[in-house]
């Protein structure tokens, strides 16, 4: 069994737990090397989590001859321009949802791997849940019979950052045209073609009702799934309260559930319900990395890929009428 030996660019707040560790856990890999750009922090980073290199120059750990793959863990205005360098140094990738601010970058970043026969993936990870697969199982048994409409309705309050006004990359337009609609809804989206097909056509409207910072917070969007499944969701990011909730209607049943929340996830069938607690692992994109493993060994076709991705930003740009 081959060792792959993994570096991290850009080891973040989102490598602390919740991806870094499921690189470590898994066997067959090997957490390398970490790069951060403040050279403190990526040491700090690396002995903290007990990683041999950390470098403060990419392009060092890209071209480190002992590294097989690269995980990109930056903001989504980078990823373009590290995964292209990437695949041409010809090294294993993983990058960050979502995959980049547009889809004309994904396919860009899709065209360098592909011409290089590179295994590229995207850190969708709960297209790898087991919460989520047994959703899957109930749609693919038709446990609600055939399929009629998903919506989903995500709503949260402002937090502090947003209202103090201070910088945040997540809500920079330039990094983020939509800010949290493209942090969260991505992960939505993407789930959603994973359960019911690929994504056909799609649109909505956006503006910025709150005005605290250059992304719009405020979105709706319609769409329709080659199958002929339609698609509703709401999107706000200056409410009250905060409200995660899609179901799924169909011609004998629904499903309920969140894509964030680990409330339990119901099918409700001839008005007998099923009600599941599935808790996610500790480090949640240790399935996700796993799969990697399984992919790069031939024993099983990963579910998040360039290609899968690339299509959930085409549905973003189609709902915030971008062109």
């Amino acid at each position: 069994m081959k060792t792959y030996n993994w570096g991290i660019i850009g080891c973040g707040d989102v490598t602390e737990r919740k991806s870094g560790p499921a690189y470590q856990k898994t066997e067959g890999f090997e957490l390398t090397a970490v790069m951060r750009r403040d050279a403190e922090k990526a040491e700090d980073y690396a002995k903290r989590h007990n990683v041999p290199k950390y470098y403060s120059d990419a392009d060092k750990l890209i071209n480190d001859s002992e590294i097989d793959a690269i995980y990109i863990a930056t903001p989504p205005d980078s990823h373009e321009y590290y995964a292209l360098k990437v695949a041409e140094a010809g090294k294993i990738c993983c990058i960050e949802k979502p995959m980049a601010p547009s889809h004309k970058a994904c396919l860009n970043i899709n065209k360098a791997f592909k011409s290089k026969n590179l295994p590229l993936f995207v850190a969708y990870y709960r297209r790898s849940l087991p919460r989520f697969n047994q959703i899957k199982s109930w749609i693919d048994a038709n446990k609600i019979g055939e399929i009629r409409h998903i919506n989903w309705v995500l709503n949260k309050p402002a937090n502090d950052i947003d209202l103090s006004k201070k910088y945040n990359w997540r809500t920079d337009a330039t990094i983020a045209p939509a800010g949290y609609f493209d942090d969260l809804a991505s992960h939505g989206l993407d789930l959603f073609a994973y359960f019911l097909g690929d994504i056909s056509k799609a649109n909505g409207i956006a503006t910025n009702q709150q005005g605290l910072y250059s992304a719009l917070d405020a979105i709706e969007g319609n769409w329709i799934h080659e199958s002929g499944i339609t698609g509703s969701g709401s999107w706000n990011f200056g409410t009250e309260k905060r409200v995660d909730s899609v179901k799924i209607y169909g011609s004998k049943g629904q499903i309920s559930f969140s894509v964030f929340n680990e409330n339990p996830i119901e099918l409700d069938c001839n008005g007998k319900i099923e009600s599941l607690v599935i808790e996610h692992p500790e480090n949640i994109q240790l399935y996700h990395v796993e799969n990697i493993k399984k992919h790069l060994n031939n024993s099983a076709i990963h579910p998040s890929t360039g290609e899968t991705a690339a299509k959930a930003s085409w549905v973003i740009e189609q709902i915030l009428a971008i062109n």
